[in-house]
């Protein structure tokens, strides 16, 4: 199975998807501690290859725009303290790296969630995010719905 890289809606971070169960995936949290834990069919479960950057022509995957990221930092962590930076800041240093972003539709908040998970797949050594691109057949809600 290949790895997967999963946003869950309302918890903080990235999960590695462990295994599949009949009404719930297991997930492994991407940090120091590798907690394993459920995520159930009522959690909103994204995968990162499903994820996009609206630009003014077309959305970007997150996986180019993170490739953009490793270049420009020379695949060292994020070098702009994104936690602290103010709009203007967070939307020049996303300007470098996605020069035709659509400043209405992309919010300060996407920039840093953005920066927060190329810093957290970086420390993981997961750096080549091709691997972050969907492929045919490559589904993680394949599971039945808990009714």
């Amino acid at each position: 199975m290949l790895e997967t890289i999963l946003v869950i809606a309302g918890k903080p971070g990235l999960y590695k998807l462990i295994s599949r169960g009949s009404k719930s995936l297991v997930v492994e949290t991407l940090d120091e501690r590798h907690h394993r834990m459920p995520a159930f069919a009522t959690d909103r479960v994204i995968s990162l290859a499903d994820i996009a950057m609206y630009t003014t022509e077309e959305e970007v995957p997150l996986a180019d725009v993170l490739t953009s990221v490793q270049k420009k930092e020379n695949g060292e962590k994020v070098s702009l303290d994104y936690k602290k930076a103010s709009r203007d800041q967070l939307f020049a240093y996303f300007a470098e790296i996605l020069p035709d972003f659509d400043r209405d539709r992309v919010f300060p908040s996407d920039v840093k969630k953005l920066l927060q998970w190329y810093d957290i797949l970086i420390t993981n050594g997961l750096t080549d995010f091709s691997k972050l691109r969907p492929t045919e057949g490559d589904n993680i809600d394949d599971r039945k719905d808990a009714e």
